[in-house]
């Protein structure tokens, strides 16, 4: 994320129905953010759109 752009986090879909698991994603041009809905202060986990799909996979969930 660069020159202030803010990114538009939405939740995601693998989140728990329960609402204590909720992971929020944001796509950027860059990159795919990921944090935790509860502690949005806390830096997002960051990957390369290169790497979304097996980062998905490794947690079985593509």
């Amino acid at each position: 994320m660069s020159g202030g752009t803010e990114l538009a986090w939405f939740k995601s879909t693998y989140s728990g129905s329960q609402g204590d698991s909720c992971v929020e994603v944001a796509i950027a041009d860059q990159a795919i953010h990921v944090r935790d809905s509860k502690d949005t202060t806390r830096p997002p986990f960051t990957v390369s759109h290169e790497s979304w799909t097996p980062f998905l996979r490794a947690l079985g969930r593509a």
